[in-house]
């Protein structure tokens, strides 16, 4: 079942363009990883899905909803769950408190959110910080404290920014137990990544993109095996 379609979505700043007529879906329950170079307009994609640009143009639906142009808040409200580069944690805030804000979202009472916070600690493998300020937090931990937050709005989709760059094999491994349990939640994941170990192995679907453009689209080993891919990454 198709559940985000992005369909001919372009994005330009006055005269850069940093998509360009871009279309791809995402199943519900699938692993889709959006891959390229630097510059690719990855960043910018998941800027206009999650709310944050709204699109020149082009369609953005989630579950038959368009979304596109909708505000963050809406957006995370229609369920699009988002985490960034950088793991944007309040540093001084307990990692439950962190959870907590984003709980509020759809629980209005502080014990649920407590509860539904807890929940997903423990989904990240994370409960053990409960009550210690997130800034003590490495950065990896950091990074699935982002996801739980993330994951605390109850969303349908998570789009997640190199959520492994940066970590040695061993970190990447937990992150990578996190996605397929979220997987297994049911919720999809859209996936940035620089870290193609990381993300070849279980992405269902790689999108490809380069200098704004979508040039490939297939499984793992369609996209690797593909010319324009090999050049895009390597040169001539």
């Amino acid at each position: 079942m198709k559940l985000l379609e992005v369909n001919s979505v372009s994005k330009r700043f006055g005269g850069i363009t940093a998509n360009e007529d871009v279309t791809f879906t995402v199943d519900s329950g699938q692993i889709v990883g959006l891959i390229g170079p630097n510059g690719a307009g990855k960043t910018t994609m998941f800027n206009c899905v999650a709310g944050f640009f709204k699109p020149t143009s082009g369609s953005i639906t989630l579950g038959g909803r368009e979304i596109a142009g909708l505000p963050p808040e809406d957006c995370a409200r229609a369920g699009v769950g988002r985490t960034f580069q950088i793991a944007r944690t309040f540093t001084s805030m307990t990692a439950c408190e962190n959870v907590m804000t984003a709980a509020m979202l759809s629980e209005h009472k502080v014990g649920a959110a407590r509860k539904a916070a807890m929940e997903w600690l423990a989904f990240a493998n994370l409960e053990r910080f409960a009550d210690k300020p997130a800034g003590s937090m490495t950065i990896s931990e950091q990074r699935r404290l982002a996801v739980a937050r993330a994951l605390a709005i109850q969303p349908r989709i998570l789009l997640m920014d190199e959520v492994m760059a940066g970590l040695n094999p061993s970190e990447v491994k937990e992150a990578v137990d996190v996605v397929l349990k979220i997987r297994d939640r049911g919720i999809a994941c859209l996936i940035v990544e620089h870290v193609l170990e990381g993300i070849m192995p279980i992405a269902d679907k790689i999108v490809v993109l380069d200098r704004g453009c979508k040039i490939a689209e297939g499984t793992p080993q369609q996209v690797s095996n593909d010319p324009q891919v090999i050049t895009a990454y390597l040169g001539d």
